[in-house]
């Protein structure tokens, strides 16, 4: 078998469609291309073929993960299970309206594309975690231990999670404040205040004081 023609996908310059004995048999990234030296004329055997066609599937599916990962920041478990959906076979339309089946990828696959995204620093849990403190209801006011909660269940380990809240200047304090500004006026007394943002996530104790301190 040998390689007869690379050209430039049209909806997907970065993408070259490879022609095998003069038939369209994948594509890769130009950058694939080159690392794996494809070119005009290169003869291929079985294996080489069968390797090339994996390659072909690694560079669409890292591509899309990319893409998901870059459109705010995630944690390694949310790209787990982004990649862990697309294992599973599933049934899609044609251009024509006929059914057809999507096999699902490999999971050895999956795991090579969150190796690359965690080597080139695309995704990190203690990146993801600064971001989701930062920004996590800052007027609305939201308990540090729910914002833990939270985290635990992105798949964050409780120590970076902690790190982060130590260096963080959000405190429960301040939370509560922002919430009994805008709730107050909802709740006839502040007993009736006090077991909502205990229902938070907020100690008794903290929520009290705080009250007092605004009295």
């Amino acid at each position: 078998m040998k390689v007869t023609s690379l050209s430039a996908q049209i909806r997907n310059p970065d993408r070259v469609n490879i022609s095998i004995d003069g038939k369209y048999r994948f594509s890769l990234d130009i950058s694939q291309v080159v690392d794996l030296e494809v070119r005009v004329g290169r003869e291929l055997d079985e294996t080489e073929l069968a390797v090339l066609k994996v390659e072909s599937q690694f560079g669409r599916l890292y591509a899309q993960t990319l893409e998901y990962s870059l459109r705010r920041p995630h944690s390694v478990r949310e790209i787990r299970d982004y990649l862990y959906r697309k294992t599973h076979t599933s049934m899609y339309k044609n251009k024509n309206g006929e059914v057809k089946e999507r096999l699902g990828i490999s999971p050895a696959l999956a795991e090579r594309v969150i190796q690359k995204l965690q080597h080139k620093h695309y995704i990190d849990d203690e990146v993801f975690t600064r971001w989701w403190v930062d920004n996590r209801n800052l007027t609305k006011g939201t308990s540090l231990r729910k914002i833990t909660a939270e985290l635990r269940a992105k798949g964050v380990d409780l120590d970076i999670i902690e790190g982060v809240l130590r260096e963080s200047s959000r405190n429960d304090a301040d939370e509560i404040a922002k919430i009994i500004a805008k709730k107050r006026h909802k709740y006839s007394d502040d007993k009736k205040l006090t077991m909502y943002l205990v229902r938070q996530g907020f100690r008794y104790d903290d929520v009290i004081s705080v009250l007092q301190s605004i009295e």
